[in-house]
């Protein structure tokens, strides 16, 4: 049917003219015959009025801007994140629009360290650098940290030979036992019985500053849930902003730290989201492992 319910059959429509039958008239009136217009098939469908003439219909106009939809999604996908990228897949660099990591990207990362759980094996590249700067960061944002132990087991991972000889002694001092206590935990870094202490980072965003053939600055931005759950805690489990910027440098074929610092922000807006119970904090932490980081 065409718009307007008229189905293009029937009688005339205004400002038509019928055609008259040829022959007399009888007792003062004429007979008036329809007949074909044109020279178009006389058995077909009658024409429809002027202007309603191939009009299409709500769901023929629906149908194909799904399929224009459709289309472009393909090509969009198609493309694969190709324009601005380099040969070997880099991303990144000063002036250079961010964008998530394309399905053509290289693999970043080739393992895992047995010991401290930490991604290696990062590719040489502006690519394999803000992998490796995210995954340094989640590694040091842990609650690992403020356990002896296993932050030194870390910190081998994670910097150059040099930079960690450096580091541990004033990051034991950082994490010393008066400090852990101010935040409720023991000299070994755990909560009391009945606590949870929580100390999780997730990258949001990586942005290479300078990148050479074995040197690269990365900034991570990141957000993070730290503080100790259960009932009763002086030290409740709240959420955090900030950026990480890690020099990395090339050695023994991976990207090691050098040296890292940490500012505050950009943070959104809090939302007026209730907050979780310190039960529910705790659940998650144990049930929700975290990620192997790559760009």
């Amino acid at each position: 049917m065409s718009l307007g319910g008229d189905d293009g059959y029937g009688g005339d429509y205004e400002g038509h003219d019928p055609r008259r039958a040829r022959g007399a008239a009888s007792e003062g009136h004429l007979t008036r015959t329809r007949l074909p217009e044109g020279d178009g098939d006389p058995y077909g469908p009658p024409r429809r009025a002027p202007g309603r003439a191939g009009k299409p219909s709500r769901n023929l106009i629906t149908v194909v801007g799904v399929v224009v939809l459709l289309l472009a999604a393909i090509a969009f996908v198609n493309r694969g994140g190709k324009d601005g990228d380099s040969s070997n897949g880099d991303t990144g660099g000063t002036g250079t629009k961010a964008r998530p990591t394309a399905p053509t990207g290289e693999r970043p990362v080739e393992g895992k360290d047995n010991t401290t759980g930490i991604a290696s094996g990062f590719a040489k590249s502006a690519q394999g650098a803000q992998s490796a700067a995210a995954n340094y960061a989640v590694a040091l944002g842990s609650a690992d940290m403020y356990n002896r132990d296993r932050r030194h087991e870390i910190v081998a991972q994670v910097f150059t030979s040099a930079a960690a000889d450096r580091l541990q002694s004033r990051l034991d001092k950082a994490y010393s036992a008066a400090s852990l206590e101010r935040i409720g935990l023991d000299a070994n870094g755990e909560a009391a019985d009945g606590m949870t202490y929580v100390s999780r980072t997730a990258p949001l965003g990586t942005k290479v500053g300078k990148v050479s053939g074995t040197s690269a600055t990365v900034a991570v931005w990141c957000t993070g849930v730290f503080g100790t759950a259960g009932e009763g805690s002086k030290n409740p489990v709240t959420n955090d902003w900030f950026t990480l910027t890690i020099k990395l440098r090339w050695v023994n074929d991976d990207w090691k730290a050098e040296s890292y610092s940490q500012k505050a922000g950009p943070a959104p807006v809090n939302s007026d989201r209730t907050a979780s119970t310190a039960d529910e904090i705790a659940k998650a932490v144990e049930q929700y492992g975290g990620f192997t980081y790559a760009r």
